[in-house]
């Protein structure tokens, strides 16, 4: 074959191999093309998209996707569909597959009958008005203490204390020595002397009858109860108005009530009181409310109601743990489950249940409580379905997706409201 039929044959060949690649470039592009124009399964491609976000930062939204500004993750889209806000799908849904994985318990607003009984914890303390100081009356010298100690109880007229008073002494041998001269007006004022210098008048009384000065005395408890200090030991001095002991009486007691400061209240001071203790859990204690103290424990928001009981043998010890009934008039009221009310401090909210397996927070003002049971004064009307168990999961979803909480007048919320993030308050 000549050379010129070579290169025509060179030259079909060459333009063959161009065309076959023009072609596959072409396939390959209408394949990218086609897919482009192919919605994704998940029926992404039709939704309207109305902004992105990073699910740990709600609140910051974005006008394109890309990576988040704050978490090492993508942002993920806000749909349209997702912010429907009529009667039928206001809330956040949950999967109910995932709310009996949760083990999430329902309950019903009703109406009921609320008691008016009261139940607090209380603890036996001493009588604070029936208190007995003993102090020394002159300088002297511990001589004896009697075996006492803090914590002993005794009777009254028991003896304390010996003490050796010397300046007694050398006064009441110049009162004998004036009153052996039969001048009545100087007798009276050397025993005035005594009296004044501390000596009492049994004592004084003693010394005429003996004619002869006592300056060790001993020191009687002046009431019966119980020894609660003992700053005196043998051997010691002690100064004039020093305190040698101080004595709680025990004949009554009193049983100091920590009232919750929402249901103080409901208490007045003279109503009759009912109390169990441990000690002694087959008998009933009855009694009046006879204080309700000024001050509020920072600690756990709680009140003193200050019962005031007989101590019949010294059976009602300090200390002693108890219960307590207030009593009060049945009242007809609305009623929930106490674990359905999720308490913030700042407001009370319970969680609804509507249909299609959407939830939404309700604020809610409470009342009493009693039984496991809470008082609804507004916020929910009787007939209702809220959450009784698991509703802080539900919440804490609830606010991350952007659900308010609707208000306690029961107004609808506005249609943006699904838009705006609620700020958390559990755990602030």
């Amino acid at each position: 074959m000549s050379g010129f039929s070579y290169n025509r044959l060179g030259v079909a060949l060459g333009a063959l191999v161009l065309v076959g690649i023009g072609v596959g470039a072409g396939v390959v592009i209408g394949q990218r093309s086609g897919d482009a124009g192919v919605p994704s399964a998940d029926g992404a491609g039709d939704r309207k998209v109305l902004y992105y976000y990073d699910p740990m930062y709600p609140d910051q939204k974005f006008d394109k996707p890309g990576p988040s500004p704050f978490m090492d993750m993508a942002l993920v889209a806000k749909y349209a569909d997702e912010g429907d806000t009529g009667p039928s799908s206001s809330g956040v849904r949950i999967d109910p597959a995932l709310t009996q994985n949760l083990g999430v318990r329902f309950a019903t607003a009703r109406m009921g009958t609320l008691g008016g009984d009261l139940t607090a914890t209380a603890v036996i303390d001493y009588n604070q008005r029936d208190v007995a100081i003993v102090q020394s009356r002159a300088d002297g010298f511990v001589q004896r203490v009697y075996g006492r100690a803090p914590g002993d109880v005794v009777a009254a007229g028991a003896p304390l204390v010996d003490l050796l008073v010397p300046s007694w002494g050398g006064a009441q041998t110049e009162y004998l020595a004036v009153r052996r001269t039969g001048d009545a007006a100087l007798t009276q004022a050397a025993r005035r002397r005594l009296v004044l210098m501390g000596m009492s008048d049994g004592l004084i009384a003693a010394v005429e009858r003996s004619g002869r000065p006592r300056d060790t005395i001993t020191i009687a408890s002046p009431t019966a109860g119980a020894i609660r200090t003992l700053a005196v030991r043998s051997g010691m001095s002690v100064t004039q108005g020093a305190t040698l002991a101080e004595i709680s009486g025990l004949s009554t007691v009193w049983l100091n009530a920590a009232i919750p400061e929402a249901l103080a209240g409901q208490l007045r001071v003279g109503q009759s009181v009912e109390a169990t203790l441990s000690a002694f859990p087959s008998e009933r204690f009855t009694g009046r409310l006879s204080a309700l103290l000024p001050e509020v424990s920072g600690d756990s928001r709680t009140l003193t109601g200050r019962i005031e009981l007989a101590n019949r043998g010294g059976r009602l010890r300090p200390g002693m743990f108890g219960r307590v009934v207030f009593g009060g008039a049945t009242t007809l009221a609305l009623l929930v489950p106490s674990e359905a009310v999720i308490r913030t401090g700042q407001r009370d909210i319970v969680m609804l249940a509507l249909p299609e397996g959407r939830y939404q927070p309700a604020q809610v003002r409470i009342g009493r409580e009693s039984g496991g049971r809470t008082e609804i004064l507004a916020g929910l009307r009787a007939g209702e379905k809220i959450i009784a168990s698991g509703q802080y999961l539900i919440d804490s979803e609830a606010s991350l997706t952007g659900v308010e909480a609707r208000p306690i007048d029961g107004a609808a919320l506005p249609a943006a409201s699904v838009a705006v993030t609620a700020k958390k308050e559990v755990g602030q």
